[in-house]
């Protein structure tokens, strides 16, 4: 890889994320993965961002690519828009687990179930962090944060089942601290002709440190039959999002061609 390509992707923005945050690992994958698809010929201009709001949003101030701040919770409706005003984009959109699980789920169901030719990246720390450490959908059921002092009484959801039963045609889960496993899905994510969904494990150095938890625990996944819906539920349920003594698959889940939403307007 020329080095240039990631020099040119630095843009003049001071970082003010917390020191050591697993965010870092996330943009340096998807340097890497922009980088390498670049040297593959897809036009730098052509790359869209979109992000909502959390600490996941500032992603979109360290890369010298074209990019839209949404609302809270609004990045995936925000980015299928821009896909359907011009199909030759590469659209990604990064949102936070309280962002698109909480404000946004809406969106991140109709988006799967179109399966809009988007990309979306999931920066999951289990936390509202940029507010101070609320819990989210994905926090653990005794989750203590400063709205659940006491602890959540909420079981968690399984992001990747409620993507998989949705309609969604590229399901994946990473880890933000193995970034060469995560660019490369980042990379396969992008290419995809559909609705490509990655579930990052972050943790919250600062709120939520459970990098012990995750990495005691992570494992890659071996090769599967990407087309198998069986094969890929029972590897998505393997790990539920519990705190739970269970092992964590990270890799590609699931991957099927079917037509995209914007190909299916447009031909209409």
């Amino acid at each position: 890889m020329k080095k240039n390509n990631l020099s040119n992707l630095e843009t003049y923005c001071k970082n003010t994320w917390c020191p050591g945050c697993p965010n870092f690992g996330i943009l340096e994958a998807t340097k890497r993965a922009i980088s390498e698809l670049i040297e593959k010929g897809i036009a730098k201009e052509n790359f869209v961002l979109t992000c909502g709001i959390g600490c996941h949003g500032k992603i979109v101030d360290y890369l010298n690519l074209n990019s839209f701040y949404s609302l809270h919770g609004r990045s995936l409706c925000t980015a299928q828009g821009i896909k359907l005003a011009n199909q030759n984009l590469k659209v990604i959109a990064f949102v936070g687990d309280g962002d698109i699980y909480n404000e946004g789920i809406s969106h991140l169901i109709h988006a799967a179930k179109r399966n809009s030719d988007i990309t979306v990246l999931v920066h999951d720390n289990r936390n509202f962090a940029l507010t101070v450490s609320q819990f989210t959908a994905t926090s653990p059921k005794g989750f203590k944060g400063s709205s659940t002092p006491k602890g959540s009484v909420e079981e968690p959801i399984n992001p990747l089942e409620l993507v998989f039963t949705s309609g969604g045609t590229f399901i994946a889960r990473g880890y933000a601290l193995k970034i060469e496993h995560l660019k490369e899905l980042i990379i396969k994510a992008i290419e995809h002709k559909g609705f490509s969904f990655i579930e990052v494990l972050q943790p919250c150095i600062t709120f939520f440190d459970n990098r012990k938890f995750y990495e005691e625990r992570i494992y890659e996944l071996p090769e599967i039959n990407l087309t198998s819906q069986k094969e890929a539920l029972e590897k998505i349920r393997e790990w539920d999002y519990k705190n739970g003594d269970k092992n964590i698959p990270i890799g590609l889940f699931y991957k099927v061609e079917k037509p995209t939403f914007e190909e299916l307007i447009f031909s209409s």
